[in-house]
């Protein structure tokens, strides 16, 4: 019986297989043929791009007692450049340097924090040996820096906030990845413009739209019409692009901004307390943002106290506290009548940044709800 012929691989002389092997090892490792050749590792950090990164604690610097800890940790405990070392990966993405501006969770962020981080990444983006700028951040706060940022400052070099929902102790670790694809963004000529970016989870949000949805999720990050791209095997995607003004085209400078006036946030609920809104107009605040139900709907027993806000000389805004959606001007309330003014998709403590920015330039109402639609 006469077996079929099997096809084999052809027998190549030994040489050329180690010659072929060792074509592809140098292909496939740059770092090799970088240590053969230290002018060639010079020639190649020159061509890419510089990157700071500053770290400002959160999650992403947190850790655990144990690595199954995902929810009970510390955070902001380690430093950045002992986050960024922990990813090596991103020295092929760019030359990245770290600056340590604060070390705490996000949850203590407030106006002098936010307008010192802001400045610094002024300063740097102005530097000619700076490409772009990368933000280590907690999560609780990211939505509010991020939209901070892309409201005043004046640059279209990348801006990227980054963060993390799992401490660098944890099995699952989300924050070393989510650091190299900032740096893969941050890095690529296809983010320059785009206004301030937050990417988390393989995603790549616009600083206006993002939102923190879970507590502990790592796929938390929402926008409320979609991702502006992905991140995937290095490489970012875009898909969309913002439509509303931001860094270089807005009216806000953050260099020349000292102090952001003071505005307060009231969420309602079902027995509210009236005299609370009387407590929030004697403490120095010049807007209250009223997070109503639905589409800002105000109850029918909150109705004088926020009249009387308004009489005592502090800016009432009516927004949703649902998360998303318009809120109509002078659909249930009487927002004409009242000197009211209404949000457009912002939802309360984004609308709280952007009416603060907004007294800074007027205090007519008809003039800061035009600010609030604009952006």
């Amino acid at each position: 019986m006469t077996r079929p012929k099997t096809a084999f691989p052809s027998r190549r002389p030994a040489a050329m297989l180690v010659g072929a092997l060792a074509v592809a090892l140098a292909a496939a490792s740059p770092a090799l043929a970088q240590e053969a050749s230290p002018q060639a590792s010079q020639t190649q950090a020159a061509k890419k791009p510089n990157i700071v990164i500053i770290g400002t604690g959160g999650t992403i610097a947190g850790a655990g007692a144990s690595s199954v800890n995902t929810g009970d940790y510390d955070s902001a405990k380690v430093a950045v450049e002992k986050i960024i070392a922990a990813v090596p990966e991103m020295k092929e993405v760019a030359n990245v340097k770290g600056e340590q501006i604060f070390q705490i969770g996000s949850e203590s962020y407030n106006d002098e924090r936010m307008l010192k981080l802001a400045k610094r990444i002024s300063e740097l983006v102005k530097q000619p040996d700076v490409d772009a700028v990368m933000v280590t951040h907690g999560t609780d706060t990211i939505e509010e820096t991020s939209y901070l940022l892309n409201l005043t400052l004046k640059t279209d070099k990348p801006v990227v906030i980054i963060g993390a929902m799992r401490p660098g102790t944890a099995l699952s670790a989300d924050g070393p990845l989510n650091l190299y694809n900032a740096a893969v963004v941050a890095a690529s000529p296809e983010s320059k413009g785009k206004g301030v970016l937050v990417v988390m989870n393989d995603e790549i949000h616009s600083a206006r739209d993002v939102t923190k949805s879970n507590a502990l999720k790592v796929e938390t990050f929402k926008s409320l019409y979609g991702p502006l791209g992905v991140v995937v095997e290095s490489k970012p995607y875009y898909y969309r692009l913002p439509a509303r003004p931001h860094t270089t085209a807005t009216e806000f400078d953050i260099d020349q901004i000292t102090a952001l006036p003071k505005v307060d946030v009231f969420y309602a609920h079902t027995s509210m307390d009236p005299t609370i809104l009387k407590a929030i107009t004697s403490n120095g605040s010049k807007a209250l943002i009223y997070g109503g139900t639905g589409n800002g709907s105000v109850a029918d027993y909150m109705e004088e106290p926020l009249k009387e806000v308004r009489k005592s000389g502090v800016i009432v805004v009516r927004a949703t506290r649902t998360g998303s959606g318009q809120v109509v001007r002078n659909g249930e309330e009487k927002d004409d009548e009242n000197d009211w003014i209404v949000t457009a998709d912002q939802s309360p403590q984004k609308a709280r940044l952007l009416t603060s920015l907004a007294l800074t330039k007027t205090q007519d109402t008809k003039e800061i709800e035009k600010i609030l639609y604009k952006y």
